[in-house]
């Protein structure tokens, strides 16, 4: 099947694909009729399981224009699905990269499909009904990204992925850039956070492998407790650069019972509120205890993740008003991304707290 809506053309032309499997893997059941899942869990590239036979994949491409111009990479992601394949970070097996945008009107890889639960809107019900279980399931997050930002970027390929020096510098240059490409709306807050960042940039520890979009809903848990990662998802944001920007924008997301209410439509906001997960504060302890690093300037980076995906979501919502998108996540950003923007600037007034 081909995956339309109304009068967009298809993100996957079935018949192409197909002709394109039988060329480049013609072992994996080739005679086997290729079904096709668009899967609508994501907000940034497309994604797809496609079965042929035993075979199962998950397909990644980007979606539809306009796009900012450094997102959206998935030639990015399957590089480093490739480079860690070997590490003891969990990600699925990269299976084909395809850069002919004729196959299927833009650049696509496959990896090999991974079984278990993603949290979004609620808990696998193992961990709903057995609240001690919970604390696991940030603990795995802390503890896979402590091994992430542990692997050696330069035994694994990836010296040339990116600039070691300078990531701070250039990512507040860089997103504010695409904030200037993403207006559409006079965004006051958004610029106040721009200023303040500026203003109080930190020195970076050494670079590491950075994911950039590091969250419970990227990753994949086993369905049972003890809780276990199976797999790290979404790498298109991946460079090299300071870790605790990673860290930042995990506890980002991270909801305390006693926040305030949050106006944004995405449910896994809420999730860690729930009985039984650990503080902000307590996974930055864990995260300084495992990786040795210095807990200082916490809420700089809490406030450069929740600044950049206001800005990211403000070039979605630019989408979603062009009509070249049929994700209805994104009619949402009209309040959602003012919300965002709002957090931001209560991170840089000392409003939240994380050590």
């Amino acid at each position: 099947m081909s995956e339309t809506s109304g009068p967009l053309l298809p993100l996957v032309d079935a018949e192409a694909l197909a002709r394109y499997l039988a060329e480049r893997l013609p072992s994996h059941d080739p005679g086997a009729p290729l079904q096709i899942e668009r899967i609508r869990g994501g907000h940034s590239n497309e994604t797809f399981f496609v079965t042929r036979g035993a075979h199962e994949w998950v397909l990644r491409r980007p979606p539809r224009g306009p796009l900012l111009p450094t997102a959206h990479d998935v030639g990015r992601e399957y590089r480093v699905l490739v480079a860690l394949a070997g590490t003891e970070v969990p990600v699925p097996a990269p299976v084909l990269w395809c850069e002919d945008a004729r196959v299927l009107g833009a650049p696509f890889y496959l990896m090999r499909r991974v079984h278990g639960v993603v949290i979004r809107a609620e808990l696998p019900p193992a961990f709903a009904t057995e609240e001690r279980a919970r604390a696991g399931l940030a603990e795995q997050l802390i503890d896979r990204l402590a091994d992430l930002h542990a692997v050696d970027w330069q035994a694994v390929g990836l010296d040339d992925f990116g600039k070691p020096r300078g990531y701070l510098e250039r990512q507040v240059r860089r997103w504010s850039g695409q904030l200037d490409a993403s207006r559409t709306r006079a965004l006051a807050d958004l610029d106040a956070v721009t200023s303040w960042l500026q203003a109080h940039l930190p020195v970076s520890p050494p670079a590491t492998i950075v994911h950039g979009d590091y969250r419970l809903d990227n990753v994949m848990y086993a369905l049972e407790p003890p809780a276990r990662i199976l797999a790290i998802f979404d790498w298109e944001m991946a460079t090299l650069g300071d870790p605790l920007a990673d860290l930042g924008y995990l506890l980002s997301f991270w909801r305390e019972p006693s926040d305030p209410d949050f106006a944004l439509g995405d449910a896994s906001w809420r999730i860690s509120a729930l009985p039984g997960f650990p503080s902000r504060a307590a996974l930055v302890a864990r995260y300084a205890a495992r990786t040795g690093r210095r807990m200082e300037h916490v809420s700089f980076y809490v406030a450069l993740a929740i600044w950049k995906l206001a800005i990211l979501l403000e070039g979605s919502y630019k989408r979603h008003l062009s009509g070249t998108t049929d994700d209805p996540f994104f009619a949402t950003l009209g309040a959602g991304v003012p919300a965002l923007a709002a957090r931001a600037l209560a991170v840089c007034r000392g409003e939240l707290t994380f050590t």
